[in-house]
């Protein structure tokens, strides 16, 4: 099994009415942005300082100003405009690396089929988090076919019920929040017929600039005068703990500015806010620190994979499991910021889990309205 990846390129036509590609550009301003040398830069990339100088030239000449300040004996810095591409470079790979990772598992997928006896292929359809993303790249490392879908947390369990997968990655939150976060997914749960098998442990707060300059420490604080918010999309598990959230704390999201955005990971929020576009967002931990943000802690919570009891001794999600409990995988998992693997890989119940989930709530459709 291989690893297919697809990148997004950016074309830009200048004045002179010629599409450029700019991803050399791009790179080079990021090491140029991390090294503050343009020769330094330019061997890093691999290419002469005459050939890193035209990629500026031409690109100054391109958008009408300066990309980077050369001063003698200081080294190169990039101006505003420089930087700010270097953010929306982030934005693109934050907001579509999910969708292009998923699609990219299924051409992985069809091709392999093509090339061999048609080996079986493991689908998971889950939310996006950083511990599924590592778990992907151990299994196709190892050469075990994985199909991965990013899907919010609702339509990943929908998807298990109606057999479109073979394990749903979703995620719930621990303490006082368990409970009515419990209520939206209830009509999916099955305690006779589902096993729920760790991933990991991680936790999910308010995401703010460096140094959180406007002094948000609460839920609260999130309807702040001239605070610019940006959230998660309709149906996503995190989307919905933040209105419960809001809920509870008696805040009303309609005074929250920019409560209607909708970014597809986290990720993407976090870039939003790096990139200066907004002020707080909520979201995991491993974002935030990615980027260089803030953050402060809310709630903790445990991400599962879930699946049809029936299908947990078989080969593909034995395999699964064996690699979720082996030391490679949690010692990388140990250089991810904000997430705990300690009982990955081990398999649970799920009345073990929830408690206090009665069997006959876990049967009945829920009547609760996402917020």
């Amino acid at each position: 099994m291989f690893k297919m990846s697809i990148k997004p390129q950016w074309m830009i036509e200048g004045p002179d009415k010629v599409r450029r590609p700019l991803h050399q550009l791009i790179a080079l301003l990021a090491i140029v942005d991390e090294l503050g040398q343009l020769a330094a830069a330019s061997r890093k990339l691999g290419v002469s300082y005459r050939y890193a100088w035209e990629l500026v030239r031409v690109g100054t000449r391109t958008f009408g100003a300066p990309l980077v300040t050369m001063t003698r004996g200081r080294g190169a810095t990039l101006t505003p405009l420089g930087k700010k591409l270097l953010w929306a470079e982030m934005r693109i790979a934050a907001r579509l690396a999910p969708t292009l990772d998923s699609f990219a598992s299924e051409l992985e997928v069809e091709i392999e089929n093509v090339l061999s006896d048609l080996k079986p292929t493991v689908r998971i359809h889950a939310s996006h988090g950083f511990a599924i993303e590592m778990l992907r790249d151990f299994l196709l490392s190892m050469h075990v076919p994985v199909d991965l879908k990013y899907r919010a947390t609702m339509e990943v369990l929908a998807s298990l019920a109606g057999s479109n997968c073979d394990l749903a990655g979703f995620h719930v939150p621990l303490g006082e929040m368990q409970a009515p976060a419990l209520k939206f997914y209830l009509k999916w749960l099955r305690p006779d017929g589902q096993t729920l098998i760790n991933l990991a442990t991680r936790r999910q707060g308010i995401m703010t600039a460096a140094k959180n300059p406007k002094r948000i420490l609460s839920v609260e604080d999130l309807a702040k005068p001239g605070l610019r918010f940006v959230n998660r999309q309709f149906g996503s598990g995190t989307r919905i703990l933040l209105d419960l959230l809001l809920k509870r704390h008696a805040v009303d999201s309609q005074h929250i500015a920019g409560y209607a955005s909708g970014e597809t990971t986290h990720s993407g929020v976090a870039a939003y806010i790096a990139s200066g576009m907004a002020d707080a967002g909520f979201g995991v931990e491993t974002a935030a620190r990615r980027m260089g943000l803030d953050f402060v802690p809310v709630v903790s919570e445990r991400y599962f994979l879930i699946c049809n009891s029936e299908t947990l001794a078989s080969p593909m999600v034995t395999r699964i499991r064996e690699v979720l409990s082996s030391k490679e995988f949690k010692a990388a998992a140990g250089n991810v910021p904000g997430i705990d693997v300690a009982r990955a890989g081990t398999t649970l119940s799920i009345r073990e889990a929830f408690p206090n989930l009665s069997s006959s709530s876990a049967k009945s459709r829920a009547t609760t309205k996402v917020p």
